[in-house]
């Protein structure tokens, strides 16, 4: 006769079903065309007298896949993440991807660090990078010699 339904669950699913075909027609595939193609990650940045300290989160990379470069006085991390492409047959055809392939780039402003001794290392998915600071030459006191006995003289 007529389904049994608890009170607004029908209006849950007529949602959910309106989501879901919403979700469809605007998937990844349909918005590839616009997205930019560089991708960002997540960056720490603490700094001490002595550096700046940098740490990256880049999950799932090999340090062969990261890119560290600095050209005054910009210090650039660029991790490159290719798809894999695999034949797949019909029976285990990928139905959604989620993973993302590209180009993951931060840049950051630095100025009077000495770029010699900038050190990064990769530990389960962390990138840390030290960045030491040039540091600056310790001023001197200049002494005002007598010169007044000199001039006199003449």
């Amino acid at each position: 006769m007529f389904d049994l339904v608890p009170f607004g669950k029908r209006r849950e699913d007529a949602f959910g079903m309106l989501a879901k075909s919403l979700n469809d027609v605007f998937s990844d595939d349909f918005f590839a065309p616009m997205k930019s193609t560089t991708l960002s990650f997540r960056t720490d940045i603490r700094e001490n007298e002595q550096a700046y300290l940098i740490e990256a989160e880049l999950p799932g990379f090999k340090k062969e896949e990261i890119d560290i470069d600095y050209a005054s006085p910009y210090l650039t991390i660029k991790a490159v993440r290719s798809e894999n492409s695999s034949e797949e047959n019909e029976e285990h055809q990928v139905v959604r991807r989620e993973r993302r392939y590209g180009e993951y780039v931060r840049r950051f402003y630095v100025q009077d660090i000495a770029e010699d001794g900038i050190r990064a290392s990769l530990k389960d998915g962390l990138l840390s990078l030290e960045v030491p600071k040039r540091q600056k030459p310790q001023g001197r006191r200049i002494e005002i010699q007598d010169g007044g006995s000199e001039q006199g003289n003449n």
